[in-house]
């Protein structure tokens, strides 16, 4: 079991925009009700929290290879599309940064380009609690981005979501199975919980 000491540890809450929460083609059904477990998370040590915000581009001749014929599809969620303020963070959660932090990623993964590790390695961060939307998107990439990076990691299993409840399922199925030495899978509960 991971036990984080203090000092030691973020809490890396994904993608929990409006652009998810409102009504888009993009938008995740039951963000609601995991909304209050995650505001319960980021209660627990705002000034240890880092929002990730995904951030598309202004339009599909921004995007590079694969992601332009993504963009060509999802036209309508690029920034030019989209209404002002959709990027972000639902108002529950907005409130919190500052002092909370906000870091935007161009991809799914926050680890793409490098900064994100290097401003966690420098402040000593061995563990990463996650929470946030999709699990089987975002989430993932997050997760799996940290394990590779060396970070333990707890996910908190009521404070994520996803689009799809099938795959949700299967992919909390896969990590609890396939990564149970690297990562802790819990609920809000027995987080806030812990010293």
């Amino acid at each position: 079991m991971i036990t984080p000491a203090t000092g030691t540890w973020r809490h890396l809450c994904v993608d929990m925009q409006r652009l998810f929460a409102e009504d888009t083609p993009w938008h995740v059904d039951w963000m609601g009700r995991i909304l209050p477990n995650t505001v319960a998370c980021v209660e627990r040590a705002p000034e240890r929290t880092i929002f990730t915000r995904f951030i598309p581009p202004a339009s599909p001749n921004e995007a590079i290879g694969a992601w332009k014929a993504y963009y060509e599809k999802w036209r309508n969620m690029t920034r030019e599309a989209l209404e002002p303020g959709m990027l972000d963070l639902v108002p529950e959660l907005a409130r919190f940064a500052p002092p909370a932090h906000i870091y935007d990623k161009p991809v799914y993964t926050p680890w793409f380009g490098g900064d994100l590790q290097r401003i966690l390695r420098a402040e000593g961060v061995e563990t990463l609690v996650i929470t946030g939307g999709e699990t089987d998107v975002c989430v993932m990439t997050t997760l799996l981005g940290a394990i590779d990076l060396g970070f333990n990691v707890i996910l908190i299993k009521d404070a994520i979501c996803s689009s799809a409840d099938e795959t949700h399922d299967a992919t909390l199925r896969v990590l609890g199975n396939r990564f149970s030495v690297q990562l802790d899978i819990l609920d809000t509960e027995n987080w806030l919980s812990r010293s």
